[in-house]
């Protein structure tokens, strides 16, 4: 590191931060602890291997650790080390030649420039001949799945059964594109990418070094945005060093990242949360006069609600260091309030809403639209709540009659059962009115319900609004002898096998009596559902026997009846006296 800052002041050149603090031994590398562990293990036993596959996204030290391993494995010392090792306590006679790309055995080679098999002919050739002056000949090739099929397969040979002096070091970041046979002849590596806490211990080691003063808060943005690339983290800090031109601040590194305050990210989300759609697009447009991309604000809204689910299912989540001390107080409150649910469906509907945004013509108008539809959904209760509340009936109000449907919430529409945001608990449900000085008479309960037949058991279900109990009564059940309080059936083989225990305890409940379900082996009967079917395969035969229906069949070939439809003079009770039924082929006719 010094010498590379002595070579700075020298020439007059500046060096981006990338390429001034790249690590130069394997004690210097973050984060990938386990490959070198495993390096470590491997040189100490001398089991050195042929060819290495480093493997990860970019900027996590690829080619940084292809060149340090050729330094190991040409490293010495005179008169103190003359054999491989990743412990290089000091420079060796080979080492500043190789980090820095310049030496005569160590051969970088970029295969997306280099992609055909005569690139791989000149490295078959060369590599007969021994290394002009380290103890090995390396041939680092990099983005190496840029290679052509023919190229892969000339290498297979010399990669599998490589000169005792010859060693290969692969980096590629599609590790997918390389074929199984380049891969089975490799160790292979999988660089991690780095975590946001290490990424800031670099970044405040190096601002110290180069005496800049910068914001805790900038450094945990600059970390985020690097997505794990330390390559990308310097980078970054150096763009904000020289936007800063002092101090770094980090009211800076936000403008120039163009993102948004991360407080009032959080407090937008508690807007939508809260269902206050007002404020929600009031805090977006601010955030947008400021410089913010509402595509971006999405992704950071995004970013929150998966921390606040983070928080909720693995509360030591908080202890991460990337985390600013609002987003872990305030997190751990919402992950308390919100269900996993309402955040699954925001997340959802997020996801949609950032491709929307980035897609729109107008990236303002479409976030807005966006927020609507969360704030709009936090106040409604998810579809498995609103298929339970069907079926169990909604808690009537006082003063209401017994058939009488609950009336909607004032505003019309309904209301989710969430925790107020603001640290309120949840509003109670009303209670009852005070009972006055003088109680008023007892009133009788009101008779129990009673069914003579099984369509009127069906038309029960229908006015309780149980939609699964209506199709399952249609579809899965034969009646053979239905009475007031005793059920015998039989069920179809689809039918759901507690049917008819669950059909007595929800006739109990219905009607306030006792109900005996016997089930029967077989039953003659048909279901409701078979009925209609037989009934409209009927009608469609009658109308294809009309003589009038039979002759457009026949001037239409290819025609067929779609539909029949029942004229009768007087309704649906017509068809119960005998009157005329009359079929219709729906089909486009002039005449």
């Amino acid at each position: 590191m010094d010498g590379s800052t002595h070579q700075e002041a020298d020439t007059g050149h500046y060096r981006v931060l990338a390429r001034k603090y790249r690590p130069e031994s394997f004690a210097d590398l973050i984060g990938q602890e386990p490959m070198v562990r495993t390096l470590t293990n491997a040189f100490d036993t001398g089991r050195i291997a042929q060819a290495y596959m480093l493997t990860g996204v970019r900027g996590v030290g690829k080619t940084t650790t292809a060149r340090i391993l050729a330094r190991a494995l040409n490293y010495s010392v005179p008169g103190k080390v003359d054999r491989p090792t990743i412990h290089m306590e000091e420079p060796g006679e080979h080492c500043a030649a190789i980090m820095e790309g310049r030496h005569i055995d160590v051969i970088e080679m970029d295969a997306a420039s280099h992609t055909g098999i005569d690139d791989i002919r000149e490295i078959i050739e060369a590599s007969r001949y021994k290394p002009a002056v380290a103890r090995y000949k390396v041939y680092i090739i990099d983005e190496v799945h840029m290679l052509s099929k023919a190229a892969f397969n000339g290498l297979l040979k010399t990669l599998e059964e490589p000169p005792e002096h010859v060693k290969f070091v692969f980096a590629t970041t599609e590790i997918r594109k390389v074929p199984v046979t380049v891969l089975s002849r490799c160790q292979r590596f999988d660089l991690r990418r780095i975590e946001a806490g290490r990424l800031i211990d670099l970044m405040r080691g190096i601002v110290a070094r180069e005496g800049v003063e910068i914001e805790d808060e900038a450094l945990v943005m600059l970390a985020r945005a690097a997505e794990g690339s330390a390559r990308d983290s310097l980078s970054l800090l150096d763009q904000a060093i020289a936007h800063a031109s002092g101090r770094v601040e980090a009211s800076a590194v936000r403008s120039m990242l163009g993102l948004a305050d991360r407080a009032l990210i959080i407090d937008l989300f508690g807007e939508l949360m809260r269902g206050g759609i007002a404020g929600a697009l009031e805090r977006l447009k601010a955030l947008y006069d400021v410089g913010a991309d509402p595509a971006v604000v999405l992704e950071d809204i995004a970013a929150f609600t998966h921390l606040v689910t983070r928080l909720k299912l693995a509360p030591e989540a908080a202890a991460d260091d990337s985390l600013t001390e609002e987003e872990k107080t305030r997190g751990l409150e919402f992950a308390g309030k919100l269900s996993l649910k309402v955040l699954a469906r925001t997340w959802q509907m997020l996801l949609k809403g950032i491709e929307e945004t980035r897609a729109a013509s107008r990236p303002l108008a479409a976030a807005d639209m966006v927020l609507v539809r969360i704030a709009h959904a936090a106040d409604l209760p998810t579809p498995d709540d609103a298929l339970r509340a069907i079926r169990d009936g909604a808690p009537m109000p006082a003063g209401a009659p017994p058939s009488s449907p609950p009336p909607p919430p004032a505003g019309g529409e309904p209301r989710a059962r969430l925790a107020s945001i603001g640290g309120s608990s949840p509003m109670p449900a009303p209670s009852a009115p005070e009972p006055a000085p003088t109680p008023p008479p007892a009133v009788d309960a009101p008779p129990a319900v009673r069914l003579e037949t099984f369509e009127q058991l069906v038309a029960l279900a229908t006015e309780k609004r149980d939609l699964k109990w209506k199709h399952a009564l249609e579809h899965y059940v034969r009646i053979e002898r239905f009475e007031d309080g005793r059920i015998e059936l039989a069920v179809t083989e689809d039918a759901p096998r507690t049917l008819a225990g669950d059909l007595s305890r929800t006739l109990e409940q219905w009607t306030s009596r006792r109900w005996m379900v016997a089930v029967a082996r077989e039953a003659a009967a048909q279901t409701i559902a078979e009925a209609r079917s037989a009934a409209r395969e009927q009608l469609v035969d009658d109308a294809r026997s009309d003589p009038v229906v039979a002759a457009v069949l026949a001037r239409f070939p290819g025609a067929e009846i779609v539909n029949v439809r029942i004229r009768a003079g007087e309704g649906d009770a017509a068809l119960s006296d005998g009157s005329d039924v009359v079929a219709v082929a729906e089909e486009d006719l002039d005449d």
